[in-house]
């Protein structure tokens, strides 16, 4: 398919005054930028919240200051389900997806702006009041929710008869969701408009970089997935709110003092259908803008032209959809039919293709290249690393007859923090090292950024590894106190052990936030193209100007055209024209 040859309209100037043109701001490199900054400070209070709830796991006992001794069980429920909630919805889907794609897809397609600027301004202000709502269930008198991030009724539904933390707080965390899945639906919108429309002359979807992909195949994903999980939300708030019985059964009994709820019909089951059917792609969606920011990363930094650049888009495309097919295997332990199961079990394995397809396109590049070893290719090798790593344990928790065992154990949460949460941050890193220069003009400490990445990479695995033997050994998740059983106890000194990886992980991240902060005022400057990068925007200003390109923009090759041979440089640009090239090669 080729792209529509439409010149790039551009706006008539940049808008004046402070709160035009850095709060209430369309210019969508503006709202890259305020998404990056939210997912700073949403992984800040998220990481936060784990070291308080690891220090209780490895020291049961330990008065911990601000939880008037030692931290209740409802206590640490409450910061296991926060942190889960802010590190999926807010940091993982925000920064990758609504941060880098925001700054960059307009920019790498020829485009001056998104396509409706104005509503993408709307989504983040609807973003950023859904992170504050979710952080004022902290500050409810009944406490903060302790459903988990999957929040599963019946005792969601029922509010505060429930417990502790399922009054306000349970409710906030609800309407704090159903915001976060409005805003992400404007932003999907805006994604795939943006894609099929405003692409340069010449930049057919197969010259496209695969971090656009990345992107659009997410926003795809998201555009599908948060309708579902905003319509489950409403649901949930009419059970809680107008006494409905969408997820809540009949006959239900909280105490031998109190009648049953006035409830009928309802089923829970119908709530983790309709949340899987979100929360799988969920996991891709936090995943996939990281293929595109790796792939895009390995290929400058290799010297070298993607390998199998049309199975790569290909691949992404395959595993977008197959995403949305195999949500029952979270649910392998609900008593589905074994028939359905099996199903599920197949679809999940055969997600494993396009996945290995990735994978070795990736080796495939890295092989023979001239690979340069920046900050950025560390993250990015790293990111391959984890992903194979975590989709291996992936494979063993596909077949129900391993999952029924493992589902409740440690196993799981090594699984899946390993593959969807580490890796996805690797990605987040790559990028932002990688980009950096061009988003505020100066390169980021690369002695510095290699001792953060050895750091994060050695602790990912030291925090995670020994969670999987945990899980096999019977290690429960979601237990505030492991100790008080006889067989767990011999674990203890592996609490002990993976706590202080944490801490000591944690602590090598406020590298990164010197290194970050330090090199906005005092970094090396960069000129436009310091990795010497093909894509549309190492073609202009760094910092880009408002309206991005100076001239209109025409592509004329793919995005990944390096190690080109007869030419004076190893790489040759997407908008170089021909005439241009023969000259530089005579």
């Amino acid at each position: 398919m080729s792209a529509h040859a439409h010149p790039v309209t551009h706006h008539a100037g940049a808008p004046h005054g402070f709160i035009r043109r850095y709060i209430f701001s369309t210019d969508h490199k503006v709202i890259g930028v305020q998404y990056w900054f939210l997912a700073l400070a949403a992984v800040t209070v998220g990481m936060v919240l784990s070291w308080l709830f690891r220090a209780h796991l490895a020291w049961p006992n330990l008065a911990i200051p601000g939880f008037n001794g030692v931290m209740r069980p409802e206590q640490y429920l409450a910061l296991v389900t926060m942190h889960g909630t802010i590190m999926v919805f807010f940091v993982l889907t925000v920064a990758p997806q609504s941060g880098f794609g925001n700054y960059f897809l307009p920019i790498q397609i020829g485009a001056d702006d998104m396509a409706f600027p104005t509503l993408n301004m709307i989504s983040f202000w609807v973003t950023f009041v859904a992170f504050f709502v979710l952080i004022a269930a902290f500050f409810t008198t009944a406490g903060a929710p302790i459903g988990g991030w999957t929040s599963y009724p019946p005792l969601s539904a029922v509010g505060s008869i429930a417990g502790p933390g399922q009054g306000t707080g349970e409710t906030l965390w609800v309407v704090s969701i159903a915001l976060f899945c409005l805003a992400s639906l404007l932003t999907a919108l805006n994604f795939i408009s943006t894609t099929i429309e405003m692409r340069a002359q010449g930049m057919s979807l197969m010259r496209m970089p695969l971090s656009v992909w990345g992107w659009f195949v997410t926003a795809v994903l998201g555009l599908l997935a948060f309708g579902v999980l905003l319509a489950a939300c409403i649901l949930l708030l009419l059970d809680r709110l107008a006494l409905t019985s969408f997820f809540v059964p009949a006959g239900l009994v909280f105490s031998d003092t109190q009648p049953a709820l006035a409830h009928a019909g309802g089923s829970p089951l119908l709530w983790e259908h309709l949340f899987w059917f979100f929360g799988h792609p969920e996991v891709y969606i936090a995943i996939l803008p990281a293929m595109g920011i790796t792939s895009h990363v390995l290929s400058n930094f290799s010297r070298k032209p993607i390998f199998g650049y049309k199975a790569m888009a290909y691949s992404l495309c395959a595993i977008g959809f197959l995403s949305f097919c195999v949500w029952g295997h979270h649910m392998f332990v609900s008593g589905m039919s074994p028939y359905s199961a099996l199903a599920f079990s197949f679809l999940t394995l055969a997600i494993g293709v396009p996945s290995a397809i990735k994978t070795f396109n990736w080796l495939g590049t890295l092989w023979g290249g001239k690979i340069q070893f920046t900050t950025a290719m560390l993250f990015a090798i790293g990111f391959v690393s984890l992903f194979v790593t975590g989709g291996l344990s992936g494979l063993f928790l596909a077949q129900p007859s391993v999952d029924l065992p493992l589902h409740d154990t440690l196993f799981v949460i090594a699984h899946f923090h390993i593959v969807m949460g580490v890796a996805a941050i690797f990605g987040i890193f790559a990028g932002t090292y990688y980009w950096f220069p061009k988003i505020f003009g100066r390169k980021m400490n690369e002695k510095l950024g290699k001792t953060h990445f050895w750091i994060t990479f050695a602790g990912a695995y030291l925090i995670f590894m020994p969670m999987h033997w945990m899980g096999i050994m019977g290690a429960l998740r979601r237990y505030a106190d492991a100790s008080a059983a006889p067989y767990l106890q011999h674990m203890a000194p592996m609490e002990h052990f993976v706590t202080i990886c944490a801490f000591i992980t944690g602590a090598g991240q406020l590298l990164f936030y010197f290194n970050f902060f330090w090199s906005l005022r005092r970094g090396e400057k960069a000129g436009i193209n310091p990795w010497h990068g093909t894509s549309l925007e190492w073609s202009i200003p760094s910092p880009p100007p408002h309206g991005n390109f100076l001239e209109v923009p025409r592509v004329y090759r793919g995005p990944y055209e390096y190690g080109v041979p007869g030419y004076e440089q190893d790489y040759l640009p997407q908008n170089l024209t021909p005439e241009q090239i023969a000259k530089a090669g005579s």
